[in-house]
């Protein structure tokens, strides 16, 4: 079955480099892509993705309200936040939200960690 996965982040460079990475481990996925958090509410209401990667910094909202708000509708998806923003309080953040906790840069490992998390058994 292919899963669709919403790659959340202000970079295009970063959402380009995730986007091929993940389809290089998993091609037959879906991804569809959101530059910010507002976007990635809007998209995760209309197209209820498996997975979500959400960058933490970001203009508008920040991916812990973007989280927030998608899992007041969507409580089923898996989310890795996959930030440089590696502070203790946004560990902390990302545990109390019930996410994994991803570092940047988004290397091979790095997004490997991610889809680990997204696939595994619950």
């Amino acid at each position: 079955m292919a899963h669709t996965l919403l790659i959340v982040d202000d970079s295009k460079v970063s959402r380009m480099m995730i986007r091929a990475r993940v389809l290089q481990l998993q091609p037959d996925w879906i991804i569809q892509e959101a530059a910010n958090g507002e976007e990635a509410v809007t998209m995760a209401r209309v197209s209820a993705p498996d997975f979500i990667t959400m960058d933490v910094n970001m203009p508008g909202i920040d991916g812990f309200e973007a989280v927030q708000q998608i899992r007041a509708f969507n409580t089923s998806a898996r989310i890795a936040m996959l930030t440089a923003n590696i502070q203790e309080a946004s560990r902390e953040r990302a545990g109390e939200l019930k996410v994994t906790f991803v570092r940047k840069p988004a290397t091979e490992s790095a997004i490997r960690e991610a889809l680990d998390y997204f696939v595994a058994t619950p």
